[in-house]
């Protein structure tokens, strides 16, 4: 792992990393902040997945989570959305396909079966590396996002309820097998056959028997990409049918960049400490 940048804020650390990732095939860049309270001890670790276009800066330097997050003693890390590098296959004229658009699933289909495998490198490969190079209680692990990176969060926690305490997501991409942004993304990374993509739709898993303790889901009214994109009561209705309590609330004339994000952030990060330290 090499360290790209360090700085101090809120008496913690933020820092901007860089490591081989052998799932991908490619170097991976991701950020760590690491709160004060980590001199004394390991912390809970809260993982956050970006949106559409996005890598880990934009949380960075948009979020406004430091100084909650060092109130509060969470670790928070913050992933690339996709592979990269010249010899990564790409659209770059398409920006729902690529890079920057990994949907954080592992791809079966060629050429991108060789380096869209996100889902097991933020399930497998980057916590191995966390785990081992910052002071983290692998015991105590929540999961958020935003957009695609909130399908990836709810669809991650489903298929992990057992090593996840806690999920919410900001605008999640809810039903992405049917979503327009999404579905032709699925069919070039796992193939025509949609019964495969159920494996990564919040909606299908959850009709499938998948289940988790509860979710946290905020989504502004004023959304431009609410209706197609992000089918935000598909979630509610598949979540009342299983029986899975969900927390929906829509906030009034707020859109869908990083002011909304911003806004609530310390409520996501509140509530996610406090099931952590249950």
């Amino acid at each position: 792992m090499k360290t790209i940048s360090t700085d101090k804020s809120h008496d913690g650390i933020q820092g901007v990393y860089v490591d081989r990732s052998e799932l991908c095939g490619c170097d991976m860049t991701f950020a760590v902040f690491v709160p004060p309270q980590a001199a004394e001890g390991k912390r809970p670790v809260l993982w956050y997945l970006s949106g559409l276009t996005c890598t880990h800066a934009n949380v960075m330097d948009k979020g406004e989570y430091r100084r909650l997050a060092a109130e509060l003693g969470l670790i928070i890390v913050c992933p690339d959305t996709s592979p990269r590098g010249d010899h990564v296959p790409d659209e770059p004229d398409n920006w729902q396909f690529g890079k920057g658009a990994g949907f954080y699933v592992d791809a079966t289909e060629p050429p991108f079966s060789a380096n869209y495998r996100m889902y097991s490198y933020i399930t497998d490969e980057l916590p191995r590396l966390i785990a081992s190079e910052f002071p983290t209680d692998m015991d105590r692990q929540g999961i958020f996002g935003h957009s695609m990176g909130g399908h990836g969060a709810i669809t991650t926690a489903l298929k992990n309820p057992d090593r996840f305490g806690s999920c919410s997501a900001f605008a999640p991409i809810s039903h992405p097998s049917v979503s327009g942004w999404s579905k032709p993304a699925f069919r070039k990374y796992l193939g025509p056959d949609e019964k495969t993509w159920r494996a990564y739709d919040a909606c299908s898993l959850i009709e499938d028997g998948h289940l988790f303790s509860e979710f946290f889901v905020d989504q502004g009214t004023a959304d431009s990409f609410l209706e197609d994109g992000l089918r935000p009561n598909e979630l509610r209705q598949a979540c009342e049918a299983a029986g899975i309590p969900l927390k929906l609330r829509m906030q009034e004339g707020y859109g869908h960049s990083y002011f909304f994000i911003s806004t609530f952030m310390g409520d996501h990060l509140r509530w996610h400490a406090e099931k952590l330290e249950k």
